[in-house]
């Protein structure tokens, strides 16, 4: 088993000192989908939920929260980001949501790009609740990261 970063000799929790470490470009992607009856998709894809644009807000949403991630996640590291990039495709039965986070930087991405999906999907469902209180949020995972010592990783396709 690796040594696990975030913990001090002791076994008391730190955030990581990346001070030495030098800057390199860095990108992570992540996605998500949002399952519901084909009466709420038609909604949330033509805009006529309660709420109006679901998908506008929850853009927003994700960017935002990729944003406020090191405040969200006890020791992640409050970055300067690059770019952060929403994107939604339309399913049978799902809303999957793409999220894509990039910074030259001291540390990874990863915990904001799938920051940024979580509360997209999490969005969608707010916007969307007054129509169908069972959609089911599934799948979060993260699909690449670049860039860092660990150079690049793809998660395996299903």
């Amino acid at each position: 088993m690796s040594k696990l970063t975030h913990l001090d000799e002791t076994g008391a929790a730190r955030m990581v000192d990346v001070g030495a470490k030098a800057p390199t470009q860095r990108s992570a992607t992540a996605e998500g989908r949002i399952a519901m009856q084909p009466a709420t998709l038609a909604a949330v894809r033509d805009g006529s939920g309660p709420k109006g644009d679901v998908l506008a807000a929850a853009r927003i949403a994700g960017i935002m929260a990729a944003k406020k991630t090191g405040e969200l996640i006890p020791l992640c590291h409050p970055l300067a980001l690059d770019t952060v990039s929403i994107d939604f495709a339309f399913e049978d039965s799902a809303i999957r949501v793409t999220a894509r986070a990039a910074l030259t930087g001291k540390t990874g991405v990863e915990m904001e790009a799938l920051t940024a999906a979580s509360l997209a999907l999490l969005t969608i469902y707010d916007m969307a609740k007054a129509l169908e209180k069972g959609m089911v949020i599934e799948q979060v995972r993260l699909l690449t990261k670049t860039g860092g010592k660990s150079g690049d990783w793809h998660a395996d396709s299903e």
